[in-house]
């Protein structure tokens, strides 16, 4: 690698430490309907005390501190450190394949929204319509760069990721939220209709072999009606596909003489 692609890795990886310190907030109080703008400032939730700048170093506050408060000395749940841990890889997962391009950013943008969606199923079930669009936006904002056709793929990944899921509901008649398809919806914006089939296909066999895992440890039983957050699963088939989609769907082209142009539209 040369110099400038690991300095391009390790800038990206601190950059994905603090964003996912910060969509860690982002998710837990808008779970609560608490604010996460303006003068809202970052507390201890066992004692109150507000935390200063020296507390909140992503990564390294955690574990100077040994995942403590300074003030009650109460402990700091390590879900903190380990999404601030996946921001870190993800985003410097994402300067590695990609270097300096289009691609790089777009891979950004849907690396973070995958996080924080991703967040907020898991913690409660709860996908926020706002979190999906702004994914969206920025998919197709980036994709403008690109061209027409860059953006008409966006808008039609759009379509194909929130109509799988808007089919399935219908289907099944409510038996999946519609948070699900806004999800797909804004990251198929980010991926293109030929991607976010993929990404839709990488999701459920990560659900799958989440699912029987979880089964495995007793946690879901078979026709009980426990309910599994989808989007971590989906986040997990999307991450990969932002990875290595784009060259598994040319090779997909090649093998079976399509015209397949990869992925990105650059």
């Amino acid at each position: 690698m040369s110099a400038l692609l690991i300095l391009q890795i390790v800038i990206s990886a601190m950059l994905g430490a603090a964003m996912g310190s910060f969509l860690n907030v982002v998710a837990h109080r808008s779970l609560e309907g608490r604010p996460w703008w303006g003068k809202e400032r970052s507390v201890c939730e066992a004692c109150g005390k507000g935390l200063s700048a020296v507390e909140l170093i992503p990564l390294v506050s955690w574990v100077i501190q040994r995942g403590r408060c300074r003030g009650c000395k109460a402990r700091v749940s390590p879900r903190y450190l380990v999404v601030e841990l996946l921001g870190a890889a993800g985003a410097g997962l994402v300067a590695w394949r990609w270097g300096l391009s289009w691609a790089y950013l777009l891979s950004l943008a849907g690396c973070f929204g995958l996080l924080v969606n991703a967040l907020t199923d898991y913690e409660s079930g709860d996908v926020f319509d706002i979190f999906a669009l702004a994914m969206g936006v920025c998919g197709l904002a980036i994709r403008a760069f690109g061209g027409w056709w860059a953006l008409a793929d966006g808008v039609l990944g759009a379509a194909v990721g929130g109509g799988i899921f808007a089919l399935i509901i219908i289907v099944s008649r409510g038996g999946m939220g519609w948070g699900d398809a806004s999800f797909m919806a804004g990251f198929g914006a980010i991926l293109g209709w030929k991607m976010t089939l993929f990404a839709f296909y990488a999701g459920i066999m990560a659900g799958g072999v989440g699912i029987a895992w979880l089964m495995l440890r007793g946690k879901v039983k078979w026709g009980r009606g426990d309910s599994v957050p989808l989007v971590p699963y989906l986040a997990v088939g999307g991450f990969f596909t932002l990875l290595f989609g784009p060259q598994i769907i040319y090779n997909i082209g090649m093998r079976f003489q399509l015209i397949f142009q990869p992925g990105w539209p650059w």
